[in-house]
């Protein structure tokens, strides 16, 4: 798969609701579930299913979950190396798991569901490049 692919797959979503645990494109999302939704697309079915969790699941559990998933399912890749179509994960604040995740859209720029609003596509402002902790490729992505 080519790297277009991913960010035309992930740009498909703009608009998408923002929906806690749902993965439906038109229909509601959060974070993983557009990653989840992508992945359908591109990759196929899913490698593993997700038990439910709940809005503050990585500060009760204070487990990198998030990170274990990527790292079992996508290729990490140095964070400073990162390129359109691959995921990047982000930490909300210091000290907690990383519970945030988009696929970078350009340099620049990434599509992610925007909690309480929809997906979004947004500039990776200094805000967001401080809480980025990693970045993962798609399995088969064509460097």
């Amino acid at each position: 798969m080519r790297r277009d692919e991913i960010v035309v797959a992930a740009r498909g979503w703009l608009g998408t609701p923002y929906r806690h645990q749902a993965s439906r494109k038109g229909a509601g999302c959060d974070c993983l579930g557009l990653v989840r939704g992508v992945w359908r697309e591109l990759v196929g079915p899913e490698p593993a299913r997700l038990p439910p969790y709940t809005p503050d699941w990585a500060e009760v559990t204070g487990e990198e979950m998030l990170l274990a998933a990527a790292g079992a399912h996508l290729r990490e890749v140095p964070l400073g190396e990162a390129q359109a179509g691959d995921v990047m994960v982000f930490r909300m604040a210091t000290g907690v798991p990383a519970k945030h995740c988009g696929v970078l859209s350009g340099e620049g720029a990434l599509v992610h569901a925007y909690w309480g609003r929809a997906v979004v596509e947004t500039r990776l402002v200094p805000w967001w490049r401080r809480r980025a902790v990693a970045a993962f490729a798609f399995p088969g992505v064509e460097d």
